[in-house]
């Protein structure tokens, strides 16, 4: 498998878990967002961009902006659906922290 190219993220998100109020923390399982997903969200999703444009701000093929963000979506509905926490961690990304 080749390396994953470094991608550019605008700022960390300021929380990095949610979870639901039903249960505790300790007593839930995760599902896990890297920071390269939380980002493809944000601009797909959040901004509305196309994802040839939110590609480019990561600086990533439009393809593999696709992947991610098709993940993404995947952990984010499985964690809605059963009842997980979402927590945002890892990836090869470049933080510019641009607020």
């Amino acid at each position: 498998m080749r390396p994953k190219k470094t991608r550019l993220v605008k700022s960390e998100p300021g929380e990095r878990c949610f979870k639901p109020l039903c249960k505790p923390l300790g007593k839930i399982e995760s599902a896990v967002l890297s920071l390269d997903e939380f980002e493809a969200v944000r601009l797909a999703d959040f901004e509305g961009l196309k994802q040839d444009k939110a590609a480019k701000r990561m600086r990533i093929s439009r393809p593999t902006f696709s992947r991610i963000v098709n993940s993404a979506h995947k952990k984010i509905s499985d964690a809605l659906v059963n009842i997980k926490a979402i927590r945002i961690k890892g990836g090869c990304c470049k933080i510019l922290n641009e607020r």
